[in-house]
């Protein structure tokens, strides 16, 4: 007797199978997505960078910046770039290191930052890690009699260093003239201590800005 064996059902070709076909599209995307990030990342736009320093208050001007090309994708219109220009009378609003992109809220009208600046006399000696775009802090201890002092107090709490004039002419002398960024509203503090020859100290405080 002769076993006839049912006919087995012929197998699609995988093209025909919409999950198949699902599959290459997503693959496809995949891969269209990750070339487009790459291409996107390696763009690149002018935009300045600071070619020195800049403390609050200063006057930024083009000869403070430098143009560098930087891949900044969607970013980029934080950054103060050639295309827009600097309005006359511009001012650093904070500290932007040498080399470091400028943001453009980083730079602003000099009537809006109610900052100065003044020279003061540290009579201790300052680190040689401070210099410009440091922030520190401005004590001073009163003077009450001849060669006496009374508790030290903290005259301006936040300050920043445009320049530190160290003088090394005299062997074991202490303290520096330093030119500081302060608030207008301690001007006068500052000024009143000076004119009663109070001690004052400048002291890093260690914060980045």
């Amino acid at each position: 007797m002769t076993v006839v064996e049912p006919a087995r059902p012929r197998r699609r070709a995988p093209w025909g199978d919409l999950r198949f076909l699902l599959g290459i599209v997503l693959v496809v995307a995949s891969i269209g997505g990750v070339w487009f990030v790459v291409a996107a990342s390696r763009q690149t736009a002018p935009v300045y960078a600071a070619a020195h320093t800049l403390t609050p208050g200063q006057r930024v001007q083009a000869s403070d910046l430098e143009i560098v090309q930087a891949a900044l994708g969607t970013t980029s219109a934080v950054y103060l770039a050639p295309g827009a220009g600097l309005a006359e009378g511009a001012v650093a609003t904070r500290t932007v290191r040498k080399g470091e992109l400028v943001p453009r809220a980083a730079v602003g009208d000099a009537g809006a930052t109610g900052l100065t600046t003044v020279v003061v006399r540290s009579t201790v000696d300052v680190p040689a890690s401070l210099d410009a775009g440091s922030s520190v802090e401005v004590w001073a201890a009163p003077l009450e009699e001849k060669g006496a002092y009374g508790e030290p107090r903290i005259l301006v709490p936040d300050a920043t260093v445009v320049s530190v004039t160290r003088d090394d002419s005299v062997i074991g002398s202490a303290g520096a003239a330093l030119e500081l960024v302060v608030p207008r509203a301690d001007v006068s503090d500052v000024l009143a201590a000076m004119a009663g020859k109070a001690a004052l100290s400048v002291v890093p405080t260690n914060a980045a800005r």
